[in-house]
């Protein structure tokens, strides 16, 4: 593709080197193919929120559907510029979108803090641009949140997890934390991917750390 070089995957781009996408959302899946519930808003009234870029998005999906209050997942890109991008155009590194994974829970069922345990022990966020042999942009640590509330909780999780990796001699956390951008679903056939394929890649590695928050 033209302006794509390899460097450009350990850097995000600028406005100006980001790729146009389009106007229109790509074609994607209607429901959650283990639950079958719908993956688009609305949702009901008191669900919540949240983005979380832990690597390839297909293990992180599954991480999170398997937990109890959790309603229901999908996959997609954000954090980025280029509106509505396809996936082949996010692995060249110029949209600026990382891979995330969609959280809609019940917070009666389940809390944020919780969801913040399993983020920071299910992957690695000292690594920068990359998880484990996943490199690129689009693979970097994050946490996207929905209020101002659950941006401070975050921010507060990740010095508590912080000075527990700083204890066991890890490096210092990269990740990501800010307020929610454009969410955009990724294509069909990376929704629970699986689900659909029980054997396929899954990139998550933890560093063996417990975090309590």
């Amino acid at each position: 593709m033209s302006g794509y070089y390899p460097e450009q995957k350990l850097r995000l781009p600028s406005r100006a080197e980001a790729l146009a996408g389009r106007e229109q959302a790509i074609a994607t899946a209607k429901t959650h193919f283990v639950s079958g519930r719908d993956l688009h808003e609305p949702f009901p009234q008191n669900m919540r929120k949240v983005l979380f870029g832990m690597g390839c998005f297909w293990g992180v999906e599954r991480l999170f559907w398997q937990v109890p209050g959790v309603y229901v997942t999908a996959a997609g890109y954000s954090g980025g510029i280029t509106p509505n991008p396809t996936y082949e155009e996010t692995c060249t590194g110029l949209t600026g979108h990382n891979e995330v994974v969609l959280v809609v829970y019940d917070p009666e069922e389940v809390s944020f803090a919780a969801l913040l345990q399993l983020f920071w022990q299910e992957h690695d966020p000292t690594q920068g641009m990359r998880q484990g042999n996943d490199i690129g942009t689009t693979y970097r640590s994050g946490i996207y949140v929905y209020s101002d509330e659950d941006l401070q909780t975050a921010l507060c999780s990740k010095e508590a997890y912080q000075q527990a990796l700083d204890a066991r001699g890890f490096g210092k956390i990269t990740t990501e934390i800010l307020k929610a951008s454009e969410f955009y679903y990724a294509e069909d056939y990376h929704q629970q991917y699986l689900a659909k394929n029980p054997q396929g890649y899954c990139g998550l590695r933890g560093t063996g750390v417990s975090c309590f928050i």
